[in-house]
């Protein structure tokens, strides 16, 4: 069976960039993507080990890199028991206090001094079509000195957090505003963390959630309701994330249709990308 790649015929790879990429969480979206051959990444990691981890297991079309991203200022970069919680801002204890475990996973165990750099300034990015980003509370210092490179990326993947874990992070709903300003729209949520409240445990189980909402990577891509924004190269690309990383088939058969009207694909684009469809295990 013929891939989607061959149907786009894009001039490129997609250009994905992941910042934070630590693999704690397990594997990242694009993983899928990666293995077919249909995307390069250039991660961002600054902890030395999960680096070093990054750097052993990489393939061809993989280089991290030992940059932390932001406003480009001296930052700390504050070391926690959890690698997934270090941040450039300090864990606030009062609100970790109230999530058991957190508590101890947020706990501070060292401090380095870092350079931050921002997205616009790192000229090993010469393309981005998906940014992936996990980075503890910096979202928007990366999305406003990340603006330029921003303009040409067609979707982004990014932790928000509902109660906030650090001092001064912002919270979901000024992330969401400033992806917007940037042309993004929700399109989902990738995962969705619920966490139980202290001193509240159920089944004797310390992890098991209720109904506290606290954090969601959720997945925006530039605006398909105003498609003359992009040209056609961008709309392979957001189909290519979108069916690899996501299962958005109907958002791929948008992207096809577009791109037929204008010529850019064969007009039976659609039909040969639903026998592909079709052949995929159903996405809740």
């Amino acid at each position: 069976m013929e891939s989607l790649s061959e149907i786009l015929a894009p001039a490129r790879l997609t250009e994905i960039v992941d910042i934070g990429a630590n693999p704690h969480g397990g594997d990242p979206p694009y993983r899928a993507m990666l293995a077919a051959g249909a995307c390069r990444v250039t991660g961002f990691e600054p902890q030395p080990e999960a680096l070093a981890a990054l750097q052993a297991a990489m393939g061809p079309n993989e280089r991290y890199l030992p940059h932390a991203v932001g406003d480009g200022e001296a930052h700390a970069l504050n070391l926690c028991r959890s690698p997934g919680m270090a941040s450039l801002l300090a864990p606030d204890a009062a609100t970790l206090e109230v999530f058991g475990a957190l508590r101890h996973w947020g706990e501070v165990t060292g401090r380095v001094p870092v350079r931050t750099r921002r997205l616009d300034d790192i000229d090993e990015i010469e393309r981005l079509d998906f940014l992936k980003m996990d980075v503890q509370g910096s979202e928007l210092a990366v999305l406003r000195h990340g603006r330029g490179k921003l303009a040409q990326a067609v979707a982004t993947q990014v932790e928000v957090s509902f109660v906030t874990l650090y001092e001064g992070q912002p919270p979901f709903g000024e992330v969401d505003l400033e992806l917007r300003r940037l042309g993004f729209i929700p399109h989902c949520f990738a995962e969705v963390k619920n966490w139980p409240i202290a001193p509240c445990i159920v089944d004797g189980d310390p992890y098991k959630p209720l109904r506290q909402l606290l954090e969601a990577d959720v997945v925006y891509v530039r605006d398909f309701t105003r498609p003359d924004a992009m040209g056609d190269e961008q709309l392979k690309h957001l189909a290519l994330v979108a069916h690899h990383c996501y299962g958005s088939i109907d958002l791929v058969m948008r992207c096809l249709m577009l791109l037929a009207r204008r010529g850019a694909v064969p007009r039976d684009a659609g039909q040969r990308y639903a026998r592909i469809a079709a052949s995929r295990p159903a996405t809740p």
